[in-house]
């Protein structure tokens, strides 16, 4: 018996567990098929207070992972296959194996949707990345291109135009999904030009292990044509990993979970934090104070709970 399981390892899943250790409740981590969330796609990160020169994304959630285990959490390679939420105690399954939990975490994360593309898998965090805020810095002074139709690929455009020379929105449509108001937001920076009708093929190069160019395919007639940029931001959503929740927890209808004050779902003794809940930020920074607030509020609860 577990007085507390976390599922997922990134920042959430990590912080939760240093908080839950130290307050001596031996937290188990479940690491998840990627370990480490999100940030071990990122090559550097320079937004994480307390890390002036930066770090490697690998690197922070490595220093988390040894941090809680130095307060006695302990982690294991596994993915959670399904949940039995109905009652206490809660019943979590690795493979053929039950667990048994007082309270669940969930940091299981969000996966940003990607094209699927092998050349765009090839340079993940070398140029193509589903962040702006946390990588656009890093290409002052270059054009990048954007892909995307939503309010997000509007405010990673324009945030874009901070730092880059020209950003360039590629869109398979020529109606866009996004906002008037957001839409009507991007239309009048100078700095971001309009690309429709048109989708990404391929993206160049990943034998220099950097972006060159994206190959573009007209969605009318089938052309092709090469388009010059140093960076590819993909802006066409995340997917919540809440698959395995549904049913048992609330879920709003992208799959978030749905908050119920704080990091409490709707079931008593399950707490959310990270990207599983957070639609909006989607940060490293943020994504660690949600995994403390919901280790304090398990702590709390079994405290009560005697």
């Amino acid at each position: 018996m577990h007085s507390v399981v976390v599922i997922g390892s990134g920042c959430a899943g990590s912080t939760a567990a240093i908080y839950a250790a130290r307050a001596g409740l031996e937290p188990l981590v479940i690491e998840g098929l990627e370990a480490g969330g999100q940030l071990t796609l990122t090559t550097d990160v320079e937004n994480f207070p307390g890390f002036p020169d930066g770090i490697m994304g690998p690197d922070l959630v490595g220093r988390m992972k040894r941090q809680a285990q130095r307060f006695g959490a302990v982690y294991r390679h596994g993915e959670v296959s399904r949940v039995d939420l109905s009652e206490r105690p809660f019943k979590a399954w690795i493979g053929d194996e039950a667990l048994e939990t007082k309270t669940l975490i969930v940091a299981s994360g969000a996966s940003a949707r990607w094209l699927g593309l092998p050349s765009e898998q090839a340079l993940i965090g070398h140029g193509v990345s589903s962040c702006a805020t946390c990588d656009g810095f890093f290409f002052r002074g270059m054009p990048v291109t954007v892909v995307g139709g939503g309010d997000s690929a509007m405010e990673e455009s324009l945030f874009l135009t901070r730092f880059a020379t020209e950003v360039s929105v590629v869109h398979r449509r020529e109606e866009f999904r996004a906002s008037k108001i957001m839409l009507d937001r991007a239309r009048s920076n100078e700095k971001i030009h309009w690309i429709t009708s048109a989708t990404v093929s391929d993206v160049e190069d990943p034998d220099a292990k950097e972006v060159t160019g994206v190959r573009l395919r007209s969605t009318v007639d089938g052309r092709e044509w090469d388009h010059k940029t140093s960076a590819l931001f993909l802006a066409i959503g995340h997917i919540p990993n809440t698959g395995i929740f549904a049913g048992q927890l609330d879920l709003d209808e992208q799959g978030y979970i749905v908050s119920h004050g704080g990091a409490k779902t709707s079931v008593k003794g399950v707490f959310h934090a990270g990207d599983v809940q957070d639609r909006v930020y989607r940060q490293a920074v943020t994504a660690a104070g949600a995994g403390c607030k919901a280790a304090i509020e398990a702590e709390r609860l079994l405290e009560e709970e005697g």
